[in-house]
């Protein structure tokens, strides 16, 4: 990953860091108006939204989370909300986006669904299952341009109840999400980035109970930016 998110782990003394106590750069003891936001997006709950990102990743084939390097980062992006996306545990992305400007930031940190693969399954079964990895959060930090977010503990989200992974689909598979996720305000023009540490500890669990995940965005807000010359500010230009 790279030097930012590397450097806040090593603090830690550990190869995931538990940062989890670590003093949030954005707090009510600063200046600065925090970044995130858990109110009603376009009317919508965050819990809801986190559905939607799932409905969104599941209608890409996957695609979103198995991208090295943002190639297709605007797959399918629609609304006040643009989806960012995790991996699978496996790999480390640098991903580079343009994303317009004036547009909410949807993060996952880390999360689970747990998908309906047998009708016998109920609800209540399904939350269960979603939860279980989330109840082992073992550290989660997230650093907007180089700043630590805050204790990432305090984002769990739930979805509300299950939700069918088709909306317009009554027959789809029923699902239920639970997961660590922020929702970033739309962030001023220019370059940003967003790197995003986070592992399970399960004890004795399955296949994904220490999953980690380890990723990077560098944001290009209402356009590619590009430095002319040292010395020089960052300049915008068309995007691709």
């Amino acid at each position: 990953m790279r030097k930012g998110i590397q450097g806040w782990l090593r603090r830690g003394g550990a190869t995931m860091a538990v940062l989890l106590a670590a003093v949030p750069a954005f707090s009510a003891d600063t200046a600065a108006p925090s970044p995130l936001t858990r109110e009603p997006v376009g009317g919508v709950s965050l819990a809801e939204w986190t559905a939607r990102w799932w409905r969104w990743a599941d209608g890409q084939g996957g695609a979103p989370y198995l991208d090295p390097d943002g190639r297709v980062c605007d797959l399918g992006q629609e609304g006040p909300v643009w989806n960012l996306a995790g991996t699978n545990g496996r790999f480390r992305p640098h991903r580079e986006c343009v994303v317009p400007a004036g547009k909410y930031l949807l993060l996952p940190i880390i999360n689970m669904a747990h998908n309906q693969v047998d009708e016998r399954v109920s609800c209540k079964e399904l939350q269960a299952g979603a939860a279980v990895n989330n109840d082992y959060l073992i550290s989660a930090v997230v650093l907007l341009d180089g700043q630590p977010l805050g204790d990432m503990r305090r984002h769990r989200v739930r979805s509300e109840g299950c939700f069918r992974m088709d909306a317009d689909d009554e027959h789809s598979r029923l699902a239920a999400a639970d997961g660590y996720w922020v929702m970033l305000k739309p962030l001023p023009p220019g370059r940003h980035t967003l790197s995003v540490g986070a592992n399970y500890g399960v004890p004795d669990g399955g296949a994904y109970s220490r999953m980690r995940q380890s990723f990077e965005y560098v944001l290009h807000v209402g356009g590619r930016t590009q430095v002319v010359s040292r010395g020089q500010p960052t300049m915008p230009v068309a995007a691709p």
